[in-house]
């Protein structure tokens, strides 16, 4: 089914955050269901041990654990006991946690907001790879080993209103690319996830406008890829030493146009969406 030869993701130990639903839930029974050991962790700590609750009910192996990534100690902890569970190094870790935010122009958005999210979305992936990196560094290259970082095509798609999403996604983008370049040559693939709508529960749990809320609703219903077709599609682009994972022939439309005419790419959305109204200006 996933090809000849190893995977990176089958028989991984492997840490995946945000695990409590949406793209987390869906990494880790996909990894489960690949053969790998599974640490879910998730703020919401009964969330995260639903998800592992199933994957043993599955015959699989996994663990609930609870993490705020916004903390760094806490995400220090996360490292600990998962090793301790692990009984060594994890060989996968996916920095999947991230909250939705949006409808409201830069000036307008509350300045709690813009830390909530930056806190989530960016420090989250940021303290994810300071800790676990050299972590997999020291597990040398006995074993495949990677790093799932968790974007969005928001980190290059610039929607007008979604400035402090926006600014998290293309934070993580960058980590991403700048750490794939460090660990180049030592047998750690590094994948940026950037998807465009995906059926999940991230607009009901975020800080949106419920014009934009509502919208965004009917746009992952009408277009959004599952959760677990965008999980599998990340893990097989991670096995094969991809950096970027699009999913959507949208995101990588987008992404195309984006590179060729950047400025035409933006005066043409920020104008769409004045005519659209979509937006308060």
């Amino acid at each position: 089914m996933f090809g000849s030869g190893p995977k990176r993701s089958s028989e991984a130990n492997a840490v995946v955050t945000g695990a409590g639903s949406g793209i987390g839930a869906a990494f880790a029974s996909e990894l489960a269901a690949r053969g790998s050991r599974v640490v879910c962790s998730d703020i919401d700590e009964e969330a995260a041990r639903r998800t592992a609750d199933a994957i043993l009910a599955d015959g699989g192996q996994a663990t609930a654990m609870h993490c705020d990534v916004s903390l760094i100690d806490e995400v220090v902890k996360l490292a600990d006991e998962a090793q301790a569970w692990f009984g060594g190094p994890p060989s996968l870790v996916i920095n999947n946690a991230g909250v939705g935010a949006g409808g409201k122009p830069v000036g307008s958005i509350e300045l709690d907001d813009w830390r909530w999210v930056l806190g989530i979305n960016l420090w989250g992936p940021i303290h994810g790879c300071h800790v676990f990196t050299p972590i997999l560094r020291a597990a040398g290259t006995g074993q495949p080993r990677g790093i799932i970082n968790v974007a969005s095509a928001a980190a290059f798609g610039a929607a007008p209103g979604m400035a402090a999403y926006n600014v998290s996604k293309a934070g993580t983008l960058s980590l991403s690319e700048t750490l794939a370049a460090e660990l180049a040559g030592t047998g750690i693939n590094v994948t940026v996830l950037c998807p465009t709508f995906v059926k999940t529960n991230i607009v009901q749990s975020g800080r949106i406008t419920s014009e934009s809320s509502e919208l965004a609703d009917r746009l992952m219903r009408w277009t959004g890829f599952s959760a677990q077709r965008v999980a599998r599609m990340c893990l097989d682009t991670n096995d094969r030493g991809g950096l970027y994972c699009m999913p959507q022939p949208d995101a990588r439309i987008g992404w195309g146009i984006k590179r060729l005419t950047p400025t035409v790419y933006t005066r043409a959305v920020g104008l769409t969406n004045r005519i659209t109204g979509s937006q308060e200006v």
